[in-house]
């Protein structure tokens, strides 16, 4: 009986809790959000400070949800999101959704194994000659996931 109500429980829980996923620190409800291409215009801008943004879920680590790429509502090249000290995952069927996010902007060269890596996972990567990458990231603290 008590594995009854606990189900039914979480069933009622998931259909409910299901408009809004939500990983991380909580996202200001009156936070300023800067449209991920105004971030990706000069993201050196946004390396120094946190700032929110927001876009859709293009691909997401298909291993277990680590990071996702979210890209403007337009279509155009994304960033590729970590998510602060590994605290937290996103759903593996986060594709298509809404996000906004809080975090910070990072630029690094990824070597040949890390693009790779990445490429194995379902990330595309621009790759340099030597097989290298320069990666704009986005290294969230907080995010949430709407339909």
């Amino acid at each position: 009986m008590k594995k009854l109500a606990l189900v039914s429980l979480l069933i009622a829980g998931t259909a409910f809790a299901g408009d809004v996923v939500k990983r991380g620190d909580a996202i200001p409800a009156d936070a300023k959000v800067t449209p991920l291409a105004q971030v990706l215009e000069k993201p050196e801008d946004f390396t120094k400070s946190a700032v929110v943004t927001d876009g859709v879920v293009k691909a997401v680590c298909k291993q277990m949800g680590c990071w996702m790429e979210i890209t403007p509502a337009d279509g155009k090249d994304g960033v590729r999101v970590t998510f602060k000290d590994y605290g937290f995952f996103v759903p593996k069927d986060s594709k298509s959704m809404k996000a906004k996010l809080a975090g910070m902007i990072e630029i690094k060269t990824l070597s040949k194994e890390e693009a790779d890596h990445l490429e194995h996972d379902g990330a595309v990567v621009k790759r340099n000659e030597d097989g290298t990458a320069r990666e704009v990231s986005f290294v969230a603290s907080g995010v949430e996931l709407t339909h």
